[in-house]
């Protein structure tokens, strides 16, 4: 049976005073302004990186963060990556944030063979094997949060990035599915699916004045997103705040999926 929401006062309810988190993604975009929110509200920090310096660090406010360094590509090496920020953070690890996610684009009918194993091994299995070593840890100790990045695309086909749309209507449903075994643990499992946010994945359609114009006048808050408007959400599903939500899909998108 999952624990009840403690009876203190609402701020306090987002707290994560004494939490460690594993970070992916960190280092820019959507995961940086995450992990900037999380550190500001008390979380100690784990940021995976390829860098073994990531810059992200040093706008981190408070104290004991680290990294371990890991190309999430790797498959090899995301096996001993939870293991490796267990031991960097004393033996406990009480929020994993899947952030990281990459992105290729190409008609279907010409997408290269290895360009979708490159995204289906980051944006899914990569997912899959660290929530897997992340439930090994918190089931036993009847406590953690796990968050994952979806996508409109979880629900929505998209164009010319089929990988990218399989990858990310997978994870809302391991999201679901771990979370129907995993929450009587008083484990909670859940997603975020950012709408169209400004960073750097989206170069390519921030450039296309057409595409651009078409998205822009469907999202009904009248803007594309920030970093910053996914950071509350994270911050949310991290704490306790969020006690009695498992399974769920935070949908953040300026309107667009109520359109």
């Amino acid at each position: 049976m999952a624990d009840q929401t403690p009876p203190v006062p609402a701020l306090a309810l987002f707290a994560l005073d004494g939490k460690n988190v594993l970070i992916t993604g960190a280092t820019r975009g959507i995961g940086r302004a995450s992990a900037i929110a999380l550190a500001q509200a008390g979380a100690t920090l784990c940021i995976v990186s390829r860098s073994p310096e990531p810059a992200v660090l040093n706008d981190l406010p408070g104290s004991g963060h680290t990294h371990v360094v890991c190309d999430l590509g790797q498959l090899e090496a995301v096996k001993s990556l939870f293991d490796a920020a267990l031991a960097k953070m004393g033996g406990q690890i009480h929020v994993l944030v899947n952030c990281a996610g990459i992105q290729r684009r190409a008609p279907s009918v010409d997408f290269a063979e290895q360009d979708w194993d490159d995204v289906i091994n980051t944006n899914l299995k990569t997912v899959w094997l660290l929530c897997q070593a992340a439930g090994r840890h918190m089931v036993p100790l009847r406590r953690g949060h796990i968050i994952n990045f979806a996508s409109l695309l979880t629900f929505q086909g998209g164009l010319t990035v089929p990988a990218y749309a399989s990858a990310k209507g997978a994870v809302g449903q391991l999201t679901k599915a771990l979370s129907n075994e995993w929450s009587q643990h008083n484990v909670h499992v859940n997603a975020i699916a950012p709408g169209y946010i400004v960073t750097d994945m989206n170069e390519r359609l921030l450039a296309d004045p057409a595409r651009l114009r078409q998205i822009s006048e469907r999202i009904p808050a009248g803007r594309w997103g920030t970093p910053e408007d996914i950071a509350g959400p994270v911050v949310f599903l991290s704490s306790a705040a969020s006690q009695y939500v498992n399974g769920e899909i935070l949908v953040v998108d300026g309107g667009w999926m109520g359109r």
